[in-house]
């Protein structure tokens, strides 16, 4: 039964990207669209125009709170080495299970497919980038650009953790972004090599 009052476009964009991850970008219609958020399929169709329209303002969403979330971070873990492994497992829960990794996997095609999304992908590489390079600021053996080698890093951290879950991806993220700190920005002065905290 369609809710009696509107939905704001949040509310919408937030029920239709938890469909894109239940069911694959495929599933998107604007009478999935409706079930999923208990508007009219015509309501969907004033606002967003096409389906096309549809996921991109929904993938934009996605965009927005994975900017904000990034710039929390950022705002509150430490400038340190340690800091910026903090930062990046931070981000790391949102990936849930290798289920729900799969199925973003599906979605970050879309946005790759995309020239507005993309350059929204480009941006916060360069965000999250900078955001990297300033937790390795009083390190003097810290490469340069260390910032993008770390954030690649932990993306192929993601994608090794996929193949065989057997911890949590927060665990394997951690250890692996601290092994690669002690490889190429040691400082055993601030205590950087912090891959011997877990075993």
């Amino acid at each position: 039964m369609p809710r009696p009052k509107l939905l704001s476009d949040a509310e919408v964009l937030a029920g239709t990207y938890a469909l894109l991850h239940e069911a694959g970008p495929e599933a998107l219609t604007f009478a999935r669209a409706a079930a999923a958020t208990g508007l009219s399929a015509s309501t969907l169709v004033q606002r967003f125009a096409t389906k096309a329209g549809l996921m991109q303002a929904t993938l934009l969403h996605a965009w927005d709170r994975l900017d904000a979330k990034t710039a929390r971070l950022a705002a509150t873990s430490p400038k340190t080495p340690r800091g910026a492994v903090e930062l990046l497992v931070g981000l790391s829960g949102d990936y849930g299970g290798v289920e729900a990794y799969a199925e973003g996997l599906l979605i970050l095609r879309e946005d790759i497919r995309d020239p507005v999304l993309r350059a929204r992908g480009t941006a916060w590489r360069r965000a999250l980038s900078a955001a990297l390079d300033e937790r390795f600021q009083a390190v003097p053996a810290a490469p340069p650009a260390i910032g993008l080698l770390l954030a690649t890093h932990w993306q192929g951290s993601l994608l090794w953790w996929s193949f065989d879950p057997r911890g949590t991806v927060e665990h394997y993220v951690a250890e692996s972004l601290e092994r690669f700190i002690a490889a190429v920005a040691p400082d055993k002065a601030s205590g950087a090599k912090a891959g011997k905290r877990r075993k």
